[in-house]
């Protein structure tokens, strides 16, 4: 949905430990584009994230949780992501919409139109114009995290299985806005291929 006098919007999607931080910045550095996550890409979302993150936050409702996330992001595309945008610039987000999918809805077990739905009604409609998929295997994961864990980090194998398994599925249903990219290889490696893939795709300069 954007025009040739906006920027481009890239994001990197995938489980834990992917290295998605790492190659968001490594990426938004080369091209001078805006960095940002969801959630808690604006003052409001990082309170959201806070709460939706924090392990101390027991028995929320998983269509509260879809929820909360469709709130930091409907505010997240307002205040930064358009705004970027139409201005010219562009935008590398760690994490978007696709991540509700994954989570909410293939792991949580909502509906996923549903949860596509609410997401497409927080952003206007407007979707990320290449997705990056960083895949590493769970043992892989389960080491670069570490010994503390939010909330969703410590739901366990199954539960990331099966935002995995959501992951691939959605990638192999969209192959022209979707490229997958191994993030077990090194750092350098892995942005080696992902500039690639920002060449081929969006034909931008990196």
């Amino acid at each position: 949905m954007s025009s040739s006098a906006s920027g481009s919007w890239i994001v990197f999607e995938g489980g834990e430990g992917g290295g998605k931080s790492t190659q968001a910045e490594r990426l938004a550095g080369a091209l001078d584009a805006v960095l940002t996550r969801e959630p808690g890409g604006t003052e409001i979302g990082a309170r959201l994230r806070e709460l939706l993150l924090d392990p101390g936050t027991v028995e929320l409702d998983h269509r509260a949780e879809a929820l909360l996330m469709a709130a930091d992001r409907a505010q997240h595309l307002g205040q930064v992501v358009v705004p970027a945008l139409e201005a010219g610039r562009h935008v590398v987000s760690d994490r978007s919409a696709y991540s509700s999918i994954a989570y909410q809805g293939y792991a949580r077990g909502l509906p996923v139109d549903e949860v596509r739905g609410l997401s497409d009604w927080a952003m206007h409609g407007r979707w990320p114009d290449l997705v990056v998929l960083l895949e590493v295997s769970g043992e892989v994961a389960v080491g670069r995290l570490g010994a503390k864990l939010d909330r969703i980090e410590q739901l366990g194998p199954d539960f990331h299985r099966k935002v995995a398994e959501g992951f691939r599925e959605m990638a192999a249903a969209d192959t022209g806005r979707w490229v997958v990219v191994d993030g077990s290889r090194s750092i350098e490696e892995v942005e080696a291929a992902v500039r690639d893939a920002v060449r081929e795709r969006l034909q931008l300069p990196v």
